[in-house]
Parts: structure tokens; sequence; C-alpha cells
């Protein structure tokens, strides 16, 4: 039985252009599909954020009109407060990469607080991208992404082909009109190259060891992908 590395957000907002801070986190389904996967592959999962603080899930992402229905949102609730592991992360500088045969950062939007600027998770991302270890990001979480910076300057994923969080789900969700900045904006600025599928419908994108997922609907494929790379 090997080790996942799960890396997650360590903030229960996202500050917005006027300054003000949306409640938020990370997004349920992101955390609890890949970890039912995985699980039930036979691996263990280790959780890690900025600070050991315990992650916060976004409310929204329990509500039944996301979840498919009172039932689906009963269900995640229900499995994530079963997800032990959630309670007891270690900290970012604690990670010892050998220890893990992947690591995985699912979304939500708080990486776009702190995991976008946070030079030990950046830290991470470049050693695990030379590893050649599976490393599975989704949805908003590929913000982290952005503090990947390379001695030179530049980003260690820049002409890596990525899914992310599309500036047309951003809008369609409410949020592009007020957010300080764009994720796929700012990932094509850093030299990223973003394959945007159709909004809310799975994407999964494979470029060498890196598999990214656009959305929610994408971490449960994602998660498959990844347990292929390791068989």
């Amino acid at each position: 039985m090997s080790k996942i590395l799960f890396v997650m957000t360590g903030v229960d907002y996202w500050t917005l252009a006027d300054g003000t801070k949306h409640p938020t986190g990370f997004w349920a389904e992101e955390a609890v599909a890949p970890y039912e996967t995985f699980k039930a592959a036979g691996h263990e999962i280790v959780v890690a954020t900025p600070g050991g603080v315990v992650p916060t899930v976004d409310k929204g992402s329990l509500a039944p009109e996301v979840n498919g229905g009172q039932e689906g949102a009963d269900k995640i609730a229900n499995t994530l407060a079963s997800i032990t592991e959630l309670q007891h992360p270690i900290t970012l500088e604690d990670v010892n990469l050998d220890d893990y045969a992947a690591v995985f950062y699912p979304g939500g939007h708080g990486p776009m607080e702190d995991l976008a600027v946070d030079p030990a998770s950046g830290q991470i991302l470049i050693d695990t991208l030379a590893s050649g270890k599976p490393l599975a990001v989704v949805c908003h979480a590929p913000a982290a992404l952005l503090a990947a910076t390379t001695e030179d300057g530049s980003n260690a994923f820049a002409g890596y082909k990525v899914a992310a969080f599309t500036n047309a789900e951003e809008t369609q969700a409410g949020f592009a009109d007020k957010a300080k900045w764009l994720l796929e904006t700012r990932l094509v600025e850093a030299g990223v190259e973003v394959r945007a599928g159709e909004p809310w419908a799975p994407n999964v994108v494979v470029d060498r060891n890196l598999v990214t997922g656009q959305n929610p609907s994408s971490s449960a494929p994602l998660a498959v992908e990844v347990l292929s790379k390791l068989a």
C-alpha cells in the first residue's frame, strides 16, 4: 500500500477585487471523489496544508444543487465527515516526497488565496514534476502552479498542457467580474497551455506525469487516470 499526498488550501476565504473576503475553502467533490477512488484501490492518504491547519470545506460545495439533489449532498457530507485524514494534516514544509507515490491538489477558490503564492507548495510541485511521479491538480487548484517558479524566474509548468477552471466557467459562476484575477488568464500569462473544454463537463488533460482536470466533474476521472499511472 502506497501513500498519496493531498496538498490542500489552508484558508477559508478568497479576497475579491473590492477587498471583501468571500467564504470558501476546498470544494467537497474534488476531495471526496479522488479520496474514495484512491482508498478503494488500497492507497493511504496524507493531507498537507500551509501551516498544518485543518482545511475548511466550501459550504457552497455541500449544497443540493451542486450534488444532484439532497441525497447526493447528504452522501458527500457524510463521506467528508468520515475522512479522518482531514483532521490531522502535516505542514507543507514537513513533506518528504520520497514517502509518496503521487501528489494530488483538490480545488475550490481557496488555492487562489494561499497556494498561488506559497513557495513551499511551489517547491513540492517542482520536485514532483521532476520526479516523474503522478502529479494531479483539479479545477481552481492549478492556481498553485503559479508559485512554481524556477531560479531564472520562469514557471516550471511553462509549455505544459493543462485543464483548469476556465474564464467561461468563472463568468457563469458569477465571480469573473469580482475576482482580482482569473485563473485561466494567469496560467496563460505564465506560459502554460490551457486546454479548455465545455463548461462544467469533465475534461482531463494528461501531459507527461501531469494530470489536470477542469472542474468538479473532472475530479473522479482524474483520479482514475492517476491510478492508471500507478498501475
